[in-house]
C-alpha cells in the first residue's frame, strides 16, 4: 500500500514539474522572422551612424544577400550595448564573408538619436549601424511588443536563427550564444 502512495506522489510531482516546464517554454517570446522564413523586405529607418548617418536609408537593401545580424531593440541598455560591441567585433572578424549588422531601435523616445550617437562613438563602432524606426518596428517584421530585444541572423534574406528577450532578460550567456550562432550565416 505504501508503495502505491509513493508511486502516486512521484507521478504527481513528475506531472507538476512537466506542466511547469511546459508553461515556461510556452512563455518564450516569438518576435521577428523565425528561422527558415524570408524577411519582409525593404524598410527605411533613420540611420544614426555609418555612411548614411542622418538619413532614412534601407539597411536591408544595402546588405543584400550577405550574412547579417539584424537587431530590433527598445532601449540602448547596458546589455544591448554589450551585444552591439560583440556584433561589431564579429563583423570585423568575418570581413571576408562581408558580414553586416544593424541595430534598429523601435522607439519614439525623445533624444534617442543623441544617445545612440554617443553609444556609437563610445563603442568605436566600425561595422554596426545604429538606426531608429517607429515603436512597432518595420511593417511585416512582426516585432513583438513584449520583446525588448529581437535578434535575427540571416543570409540570402532568409532567417537562420532568432533570439528574443523581454526587458532585463538578456544575459551575457545569451549574448555569447548569439555571437556563436553567427557561424550559421558566415561561409
Amino acid at each position: 500500500m505504501k508503495l502505491s502512495y509513493l508511486a502516486a506522489f512521484g507521478l504527481a510531482v513528475a506531472l507538476a514539474v512537466g506542466v511547469s516546464f511546459a508553461e515556461d517554454k510556452s512563455k518564450a517570446i516569438k518576435s521577428g522572422p523565425q528561422a527558415g522564413e524570408e524577411l519582409a523586405g525593404p524598410f527605411h529607418p533613420l540611420n544614426v551612424n555609418g555612411k548614411s548617418a542622418g538619413k532614412k536609408f534601407c539597411l536591408y537593401c544595402a546588405n543584400g544577400d550577405k550574412p547579417v545580424a539584424m537587431v530590433f531593440a527598445r532601449t540602448p541598455s547596458k546589455e544591448v550595448t554589450a551585444l552591439i560591441k560583440k556584433l561589431d567585433a564579429a563583423c570585423e572578424k568575418n570581413t571576408a564573408a562581408k558580414m553586416g549588422s544593424y541595430v534598429v531601435f523601435c522607439s519614439s523616445e525623445e533624444g534617442l538619436e543623441d544617445k545612440l550617437k554617443k553609444v556609437a562613438k563610445d563603442a568605436d563602432l566600425k561595422k554596426v549601424v545604429l538606426a531608429i524606426d517607429n515603436p512597432a518596428g518595420p511593417d511585416g517584421y512582426k516585432v513583438a511588443k513584449e520583446a525588448d530585444v529581437t535578434v535575427v541572423l540571416y543570409v540570402d534574406r532568409t532567417a537562420k536563427a532568432n533570439f528574443a528577450f523581454e526587458a532585463g532578460k538578456m544575459t551575457e550567456k545569451d549574448i555569447d550564444a548569439i555571437i556563436e550562432a553567427t557561424s550559421k550565416i558566415v561561409k
